[in-house]
């Protein structure tokens, strides 16, 4: 992928995320993985500021190689980037669904199917953390071990993907799935799916990857 092509697909995934309610203002970030280091999106800047030369170029120690301040969030983007090398791309939303569920320290069990996107039968909630520290991307590491998506503590969600379009995906389901959850909790408390039945889903989509 070209310089230009990287930071193009960042911009427009940052400006989606707006779009469909994940985030607001110059809340959550992006990045995306830029051979040896990482695209990122700027510290403190609306979306609907941000150009191609806003972008943030790093390798995965933290130093900046081109462009301005990254987001404060940059540590759990390099450091997810390094632990896991089959992902491409990383998503941080302020999603309404996702960040009730984190305010109420839940972890999300197999309230629809669709979780299965995220990599496993339920989706972990950290402990709270404030944000830009290491202790937030340890917890966010730990919380991420064998999955695409976690909730961080009163705060928000991450999403992983092999790229950016796969990490929005991820994300999208992960804020539908939380909405599910809680309206679910406003009316009683949900039915969980059996380990079974998730494990029929997973091999369903297995199948369904195949054909398409």
């Amino acid at each position: 992928m070209s310089k230009h092509g990287l930071h193009q697909q960042l911009l427009e995934v940052s400006q989606r995320m707006v779009e469909l309610g994940l985030n607001r203002g110059s809340s959550g970030n992006a990045s995306v993985r830029d051979g040896n280091g990482m695209l990122i999106t700027p510290s403190a800047l609306p979306v609907s500021e941000m150009t191609l030369e806003s972008m943030v170029r790093m390798d995965l120690a933290g130093n900046v190689l081109e462009g301005g301040k990254p987001s404060s969030e940059w540590r759990f983007h390099s450091d997810i980037l390094a632990a896991r090398l089959e992902i491409g791309a990383v998503v941080h939303a302020h999603s309404t669904f996702a960040t009730t569920i984190a305010c109420m320290r839940r972890d999300v069990p197999a309230v629809h199917y669709m979780i299965a996107l995220a990599g496993s039968d339920h989706i972990l909630c950290t402990p709270y953390s404030t944000f830009g520290e290491q202790e937030l991307s340890d917890h966010a590491l730990k919380a991420l071990q064998g999955r695409k998506a976690c909730l961080l503590g009163n705060h928000g969600m991450i999403a992983l993907g092999t790229d950016l379009e796969d990490a929005l995906a991820v994300a999208v389901e992960v804020e539908f799935v939380c909405e599910i959850y809680w309206r679910t909790l406003q009316a009683g408390g949900p039915h969980i799916h059996t380990t079974q039945q998730m494990h029929d889903v997973k091999e369903k989509f297995v199948e369904y990857k195949k054909r398409n």
